[in-house]
């Protein structure tokens, strides 16, 4: 049983590591951190398309991968 859920927790992790590495960049580099990244930070803009299908996987894989490493811990001890 560990082995299955380890095995799971590693194909969620790769997952979400893909997931992460296809959402595009939200700052401008480190001039948009100095002069702009405060309005993009408490800006309303939302994800749209396919930026919010890869935000909701993203957090979807997130809650994903602390439940199967807490439940993996749990199986353990």
């Amino acid at each position: 049983m560990a082995g299955f859920i380890n095995i799971l927790l590693v194909i969620d992790a790769i997952i979400m590591i893909v997931l992460v590495l296809l959402q595009s960049g939200k700052s401008a580099g480190l001039s948009g951190a100095i002069s702009g990244g405060a309005e993009q930070l408490f800006g309303k803009q939302k994800a749209r398309g396919i930026d919010l299908v890869l935000h909701r996987g993203t957090v979807i894989t997130g809650v994903l991968f602390f439940v199967l490493a807490f439940l993996s811990a749990y199986v353990i001890q």
